[in-house]
């Protein structure tokens, strides 16, 4: 059902992350433009990640009817298939940012989605089914939701501590792609309209060379009210050194809605980059108008991109020393929860990681109000 108020109207906000969860939205990688080689390796990787989520909440897939049969046989008993067509697999980006109110009662927002930046500078032309997986999700839970478009946004562009403070970029939600005609008020307003917020705070940069214009959740995210991670290149050669240093400094000026200064806890980029590799491109079949991967090309690798489930951290890993720094320092912040190692390359190789593949739902109860 769509609601015709907004969420700051019905006393609606978005919880942090690590708040219980009823469960997660993924979809199934398909498109040849993203997932090389018939997206085999894609899969099996998206298939280690759904088993580490079913360890502790409910999962849902979106799947291409046609590719039904073959999700059955890849991934864990238990997962919930859906036969509904998509552009791409970043359930985060085209997914709805799911809500809740003091009573518990949960609702979703269905943002306009526009490829990350439609004919200005989008990933790729079309993207019309992305743009209505959103509202077509919330009918499959029978989630009542409010539609923000035409404002764009995406999921991963936003992090929210639950308690009125949301974390977004300034090269991604002031990007001329997006909403060219709003200023960064009027941005601001938005995510306090739909998102329940009373603070934004903007970051000067993502993780650099991110398609999506740098987005937040590779760069910084909530680990709880008050602390974050952030980024962190050891490597003062590193262009990305400058970049996450900024940032840095950013949040040392910055205070949440509850006043507080943020305690700031470095997370290591790999200490190698990740590139494409020319046996990659062998694998991939791009149509006019969609972005081109290279060989050589930088790959976005960032350990902030993780999935925080009920019971675990899933923790992408890229075959570098650092893989099990992180691994530690995550497992540390979240004592309660399992550390679980993933290998995401093969994620990467997409352009985004573990958090662009999946979209929590928070625990609540459906209201029709």
């Amino acid at each position: 059902m769509r609601l015709l108020s907004t969420p700051r109207e019905d006393g609606f906000r978005m919880p942090g992350e690590f708040e219980p969860h009823r469960g997660c939205l993924m979809i199934w990688p398909k498109r040849p433009g993203s997932w090389p080689f018939g997206a085999k390796a894609a899969r099996k990787a998206f298939a280690q990640v759904a088993e580490g989520i079913l360890e502790s909440e409910e999962l849902w897939m979106l799947v291409y009817p046609e590719d039904l049969q073959e999700a059955r046989e890849l991934l864990p008993a238990g997962v919930h298939l859906v036969p509904l067509a998509t552009d791409d697999a970043w359930a985060r980006d085209v997914g709805p940012t799911f809500l809740v109110d003091q009573k518990g009662n949960l609702r979703g927002v269905n943002w306009e989605f526009n490829a990350w930046g439609g004919t200005y500078d989008g990933l790729y032309p079309h993207w019309e089914k992305d743009n209505q997986a959103a509202g077509e999700f919330c009918r499959v839970l029978d989630v009542p939701y409010y539609d923000a478009s035409p404002f764009v946004l995406e999921g991963g562009s936003i992090h929210s501590d639950g308690e009125g403070t949301v974390l977004t970029t300034e090269p991604c939600l002031l990007s001329p792609g997006r909403n060219p005609s709003l200023s960064r008020e009027d941005i601001e307003e938005k995510l306090r309209q739909y998102l329940g917020a009373e603070t934004v705070l903007w970051l000067p940069y993502g993780i650099l060379g991110d398609e999506t214009n740098q987005h937040v959740d590779n760069i910084c995210a909530f680990v709880r009210p008050g602390e974050v991670v952030l980024s962190w290149a050891e490597d003062p050669e590193d262009p990305q050194y400058a970049a996450s240093a900024a940032c840095l400094e950013a949040l040392s000026q910055m205070r949440d809605a509850k006043g507080r200064r943020l305690k700031v806890h470095k997370l290591p980029i790999p200490s190698r980059p990740v590139r494409v590799r020319e046996e990659d491109l062998e694998g991939y079949t791009f149509e006019e108008g969609e972005d081109r991967r290279e060989a050589g090309e930088r790959l976005a690798a960032s350990y902030v991109n993780f999935y925080l489930s009920n019971g675990a951290v899933l923790v992408p890993q890229f075959g570098d020393p650092n893989d099990q720094k992180a691994l530690s320092i995550l497992g540390e912040l979240f004592p309660q929860r399992k550390a679980i190692p993933i290998a995401a390359r093969d994620i990467l190789l997409g352009g985004g990681n573990i958090h662009c593949i999946t979209q929590q739902i928070p625990k609540g109860a459906i209201s029709h109000g």
